[in-house]
């Protein structure tokens, strides 16, 4: 069996993430560290409109989000599209004091743990998720550290 891929595109917007390889090595880790298999995951960028669009297409929606997941997964092997609303992102960093980047990180590792089964529709679910995006983004500070520490040992080798 093939390995899958994490992929990122972009929806009717422009907008480039930073850092791919490292947020690549973190959901892979993420995924693995739940004993199961990474499939093909795709994260689609886009605005408010499309994302209102799939809101009201698919789950008959019609509030704003920031997220929408669309989960393939299947006999462990995780595989899924993670739509995210740059818009809403912005507005949500803004409204809970934090970065545009460290929203943005929360808001992705939490369509891959939806992917992994979590689920956030009642208080006592919604509080578990928030949990466990908060011990993921602390493995990813943890994860950008040792990468540079060891990078940087193997460009001092190199010289």
């Amino acid at each position: 069996m093939m390995p899958g891929k994490i992929r990122f595109f972009t929806e009717g917007i422009n907008y480039r993430l930073l850092s791919k390889t490292k947020i690549k090595l973190w959901i892979t880790g993420i995924i693995l560290n739940e004993t199961k298999t990474p499939g093909d995951v795709n994260i689609i960028f886009c605005d408010d409109v499309y994302l209102s669009e799939l809101n009201l297409s698919y789950l008959k929606h019609t509030t704003l989000t920031d997220i929408i997941t669309f989960d393939y997964s299947d006999d462990g092997i995780i595989s899924g599209d993670i739509y995210i609303s740059i818009n809403r992102v912005k507005e949500n960093a803004i409204q809970f004091g934090k970065t545009f980047r460290d929203e943005l990180h929360r808001v992705m590792i939490h369509g891959v743990l939806h992917l992994l089964g979590n689920k956030d529709k009642k208080p006592k679910d919604k509080s578990m998720m928030r949990k466990k995006e908060d011990d993921c983004l602390l493995l990813l500070q943890f994860f950008k550290k040792v990468i540079s520490v060891r990078f940087n040992e193997v460009v001092e080798e190199k010289l």
